[in-house]
């Protein structure tokens, strides 16, 4: 699975793995345009599942919302203009005396011109505006963490369909060996040197076979489809180099890969979650202090051909007490994250080593058998045909010599298999390679 190690190469902080996965996500048109019959390798099915994905297309939209969010929270106090009229009477005592209407001043209009606003004290404009880039922060974590989790899951499928056409091929070859046995049991039969029954039992050994690689054939269908649902264009005309079920990355040693793990986008969005938290208490801390209303105008009174300056101030009472309530719940958030992170760093240490652990015996299994087991029970099988044909077998021994050989061909398919999927675990929660660059996998 060397695609990780390009994708992650150089990854040393929290925020360099997001530039590589965005490089992905934009990658030529072509690279995601299948073609009948065509080679499929398994960085072609990441790049069609990151670009064309539904998971992903949300995050675009959101990180807009946020951006309108940060226009919002960098916005100074609005002012307000106040314009207020009122007509003076000043005819008499008596409410229904009417004014005299030679005195013009009598009727004149009293005007009140005033612009007010509010003076923000505590810096929460700058808090504000943190806040919201500590949600992109949060936003930018789990667009990493859901990419992975894609990348992850392209890699368990496609290593599904490697596993399934070598699964094929095996069920071939298994049919193979049944006609070549019901050949030899039939020829023995002719001969009177064995009995029919034995030639209807290798009948229906053949036919179990066949009925199994029909099966087979209907699984690897299965798994192309299942594939190519990541990128939402279900098929399985695509072909796959079934040779890269065998090629295993080097691995690091458990120390290495738990370093890597604790910066896992997964692991980092705790930290960039805790981090907004840490902004949204300073931002409730910032409110404790109270903002300073002001106003300033004029009062124009026609009447007395009088103008006034008006100028005043504000103050709320009272308000870091007001605010006690929303300090203790921000307070507990910020802790509560905290804990949640290392919960989380629990139990990735157990998690990472089985993985290790299984991948090593895995892998383990592969090279025992196919270094040492499965060439011996292909000598084996040659042996029992060959004394079987001279008599000196019986049936049930050459039977039992081939199961044993697909057995064992069986076991290193699916112990190839285990091997790349506790690999993508592996790489999933590293966020990385399994080994150093540079290093060649193992054939």
């Amino acid at each position: 699975m060397d695609f990780f190690h390009r994708l992650f190469a150089g990854v040393t902080c929290r925020r360099a793995a997001w530039p590589l996965v965005v490089a992905i996500l934009y990658l030529p048109a072509e690279a995601v345009v299948a073609q009948k019959g065509e080679l499929l390798t398994l960085p072609d099915a990441i790049a069609r599942t990151l670009a064309q994905n539904p998971q992903l297309a949300v995050f675009p939209l959101q990180r807009k919302k946020l951006a309108g969010a940060a226009r919002t929270a960098a916005l100074r106090p609005a002012f307000d203009f106040r314009f207020e009229t009122e007509r003076k009477h000043f005819g008499g005592d008596e409410p229904d005396e009417a004014p005299d209407p030679e005195d013009a001043a009598a009727n004149e209009l009293e005007l009140v011109v005033a612009l007010s606003s509010v003076i923000e004290l505590g810096g929460k404009r700058q808090m504000r505006v943190d806040v919201v880039s500590a949600q992109l922060d949060v936003l930018i974590a789990e667009e990493q963490a859901r990419a992975l989790d894609l990348l992850g899951e392209v890699i368990r499928r496609y290593t599904q369909v490697l596993a399934a056409e070598e699964l094929v091929v095996l069920a071939k070859e298994k049919v193979s060996l049944a006609r070549e046995t019901l050949k030899m049991v039939s020829e023995r039969v002719i001969a009177a040197a064995s009995p029919v029954s034995e030639r209807m039992r290798a009948e229906s050994t053949l036919a179990k076979a066949v009925l199994a690689e029909q099966s087979e054939q209907s699984m690897l269908v299965y798994r192309k489809y299942a594939l190519s649902a990541l990128w939402g264009q279900p098929e399985q005309a695509f072909d796959v180099d079934a040779r890269a079920l065998y090629r295993f990355a080097p691995g690091a040693s458990f120390e290495e890969l738990y370093a890597r793990a604790q910066e896992n986008p997964a692991i980092a969005r705790f930290a960039s979650e805790e981090r907004l938290r840490a902004s949204q208490l300073r931002l409730v801390q910032a409110n404790s202090s109270p903002d300073l209303g002001w106003y300033a105008g004029v009062l124009v009174n026609r009447a007395v051909d009088e103008t006034t300056a008006l100028a005043g101030f504000n103050l709320p009472l009272f308000t870091a007490k007001r605010n006690r309530g929303a300090l203790i719940s921000a307070t507990a958030e910020l802790e509560a994250m905290a804990l949640r992170r290392k919960a989380a760093l629990l139990q990735l240490y157990p998690q990472l080593y089985l993985a290790v652990s299984n991948r090593k015996q895995a892998l383990d299994t592969v090279f025992t058998l196919q270094d040492s087991v499965i060439p011996n029970l292909r000598q084996a099988l040659g042996e029992v045909e060959r004394s079987y044909r001279h008599g000196r077998d019986s049936y049930l021994d050459l039977i039992a010599a081939r199961e044993a050989l697909i057995g064992a061909e069986r076991a290193r398919i699916e112990a190839a298999r285990s091997v790349l999927l506790f690999g993508a675990e592996i790489e999933q929660l590293t966020a990385g390679p399994l080994g150093p660059l540079g290093l060649e996998s193992r054939q």
